[in-house]
């Protein structure tokens, strides 16, 4: 899932404004429930005991869903709060942060079923949306049940991208969703794995968020303390106001896969030159020290991990 790992040095900019080419925005809905899975994935075949484990949550709507990383949920609020304990202690002073492993993915998944449309988000210095259709996968339903969390689900497979997958479906929840691209049952999927276990989205819980009291504001990165002249935003991370709110990033550019993939060899190709050409573009001001002097952006990437056996396989002819 994740198309870029371990940048190991997250630079921070003043000011960084809206760019053009945004994508239009589908209606933002409050999420009525969330769903937590346990994603697991061997991406190299040469190492089977060495499987990529990642805690993902699903956000539901009446009209939309949006799959994401718990963990990198749980990561970003750590680094935030780590900047703003840096701007209180010295607030003319550098902002450094580290970004470790097991800090997640932040490649994110918007479904629209009325629309007929899906929406991949990826961050690349700025966010990019790639968006296709929804797969209409051709689901076989058993009479086969099972439960999670005293949830009745029914049974349904289907091939899909190369996989066969078994999936479990809960009739009695309203949304017709489910993790990554997995969609069109008459519930929401509540587990699902392909026949060989090497891709497996297992349930976590499930919280109702329908009765639940509005969400405080998250604090975010960009608010500093009161007199410190500091506004600080993190490359990695989209503003977020309610995080049950489902929306798409309100500075997303519209690209294409093609697109896409040019854009992230040139970020492996000249890391340096693709921030300055980045945030130049955004009108972003890059200054580690408001007081200093310009500093060079260094963004160091890693090669990332061995992926020959990718969640999407080609169908055999």
């Amino acid at each position: 899932m994740k198309t870029l790992r371990s940048i190991l040095v997250l630079c921070v900019a003043f000011s960084l404004l809206s760019i053009s080419g945004k994508a239009q925005q589908s209606q933002p809905e409050t999420a009525e429930a969330v769903v937590h899975y346990k994603f697991s994935h061997l991406r190299d075949t040469t190492k089977r005991n060495d499987i990529y484990n990642e805690k993902m949550i699903l956000f539901l709507g009446k009209n939309s869903s949006a799959y994401k990383s718990y963990d990198k949920k749980i990561a970003d609020a750590l680094i935030k709060k780590q900047v703003q304990e840096q701007i209180a202690a010295n607030p003319n002073g550098p902002v450094k942060i580290m970004r470790g492993k097991g800090s997640g993915s932040s490649t994110e998944y918007y479904q629209f079923p009325a629309e007929g449309k899906l929406v991949r988000k990826e961050k690349l210095i700025n966010s990019y949306l790639i968006e296709e259709p929804m797969a209409a996968i051709d689901w076989k339903i058993s009479n086969d049940t099972t439960s999670f969390a005293g949830l009745h689900c029914q049974k349904a497979t289907a091939h899909f991208r190369g996989r066969d997958y078994t999936a479990w479906f809960c009739p009695d929840l309203p949304f017709h969703s489910g993790p990554w691209k997995l969609n069109g049952l008459p519930g929401v999927i509540l587990e699902a794995y392909d026949a060989k276990k090497e891709v497996e989205f297992k349930f976590d819980g499930i919280e109702d968020l329908s009765k639940a009291p509005k969400a405080s504001p998250v604090a975010s990165a960009d608010q500093q303390p009161a007199g410190s002249g500091r506004e600080i935003r993190l490359f990695d991370m989209d503003d977020e106001g309610d995080p049950n709110v489902i929306q798409l990033p309100s500075g997303g550019i519209k690209t294409t896969e093609k697109e896409f993939v040019n854009l992230r060899e040139a970020m492996k190709k000249d890391p340096d030159a693709f921030v300055h050409s980045a945030m130049g573009g955004s009108g972003g001001n890059m200054q580690f020290n408001r007081s200093g002097p310009q500093q060079n952006i260094k963004l160091k990437i890693g090669d990332g991990p061995l992926i020959n056996n990718p969640i999407e396989l080609p169908e055999k002819k």
